[in-house]
């Protein structure tokens, strides 16, 4: 019946005109509240559903988000989209999702996409979200953006972010206060902004603590399981290796357990190991991980926010919009305190 009902019998069923009825869906201001209810009331009892080509031949809008990314991690990339699209059904938006490879001629890719397809507005994630190329491109063809967790040039856009120095501190604080001293540590991907502002914190919390950082003790990752798993080979396998290990990322904690486990090394008696996202991975590993929730999906439901809203640029002298979502320390079996 949906595919047969058209915006004419909406504005019958109402007693309003077309133009009415379309400026009700399309959520515009200036109607009075009663016409906005009785129309709505139409088109719950008509199950109507609006065809968003046509909405967007008939004005301005596409009512098309984009999500750009170059992101390893597909429960991170999941957990955006999640986020993002269920905060454009609410307004009648659709999301379109284009991968990019930031090792590649970025501004070659994105290029074709905004003039293949017309987008009311663009979510970057990391680290796709500090590309200057990106950034220019957008703001070349007048397309407004919303960047997740952008480690740069912070005054340059509208954008959404926790606070990842922190996180990473009170997780590597809680390490240490199960009495672990010699923390290993597994960085992210060297181009993702949080990468470094999480090593800030470890850092920061080991000094604050009266404890060394051991060169040793830190290796690079790239946010996937396998730099995860090598990463924990080279730390597990020395004589003098960590009694805890942090990873940057969930994926990459999941690495590190999978590497004690082949060495048989008990978790947490042994060693502790903690991730950071709180992904679905960290609930069904055995013991089941201690994490950091960073919240993805509201974060990408407050980008999509900004979008929607028209809210991405700055007021006269005021920096351009912002939202700092808070964080969890989430504490589950993977750490405890040696032998305990």
């Amino acid at each position: 019946m949906s595919s047969k009902v058209t915006i004419h019998e909406v504005a019958r069923m109402s007693g309003v005109s077309i133009k009415t009825v379309s400026r009700v869906l399309n959520r515009e201001p200036n109607v009075k509240n009663d016409t906005r209810v009785r129309v709505q009331e139409a088109v719950a009892a008509l199950n109507y559903r609006p065809n968003i080509s046509a909405r967007s031949l008939a004005g301005s809008k596409a009512y098309l988000i984009g999500v750009f990314f170059d992101n390893p991690s597909p429960a991170y990339v999941t957990d955006v989209q999640l986020g993002a699209i269920a905060r454009c059904r609410q307004e009648g938006y659709h999301l379109i999702v284009e991968p990019l490879d930031s090792t590649g001629d970025v501004a070659a890719q994105v290029e074709p996409m905004l003039h293949t397809l017309r987008m009311d507005g663009v979510i970057l994630t990391p680290p796709v979200c500090d590309n200057v190329a990106v950034l220019d491109v957008l703001e070349a063809e007048g397309v407004p953006y919303v960047r997740l967790s952008p480690d740069q040039d912070l005054d340059r856009s509208a954008h959404v972010r926790m606070d990842d120095v922190r996180a990473a501190y009170e997780m590597t604080a809680h390490l240490i206060s199960l009495g672990h001293t010699d923390i290993g540590f597994i960085k992210g991907h060297p181009e993702h902004g949080a990468s470094h502002l999480r090593y800030e914190g470890y850092v920061a919390a080991m000094k604050e603590h009266g404890h060394a950082v051991r060169p040793e003790h830190v290796e690079q990752g790239w946010f996937s399981f396998r730099s995860g798993f090598e990463a924990a080979e080279r730390l597990l396998n020395r004589s003098d290796r960590p009694t805890a290990i942090f990873a940057s990322n969930d994926d990459m904690a999941l690495g590190v357990m999978a590497v004690a486990n082949r060495l048989r090394l008990e978790v947490p008696q042994t060693l502790s190991v903690a991730g950071f996202d709180d992904t679905p991975g960290a609930k069904v590993v055995w013991p089941q991980l201690t994490t950091v929730r960073q919240p993805i999906q509201a974060m990408a439901a407050a980008a999509a926010d900004l979008l929607l809203s028209g809210a991405t640029r700055a007021e006269g002298d005021a920096p351009p919009p912002s939202r700092l979502l808070d964080f969890e320390l989430v504490v589950r079996e993977s750490t405890g305190r040696i032998g305990g």
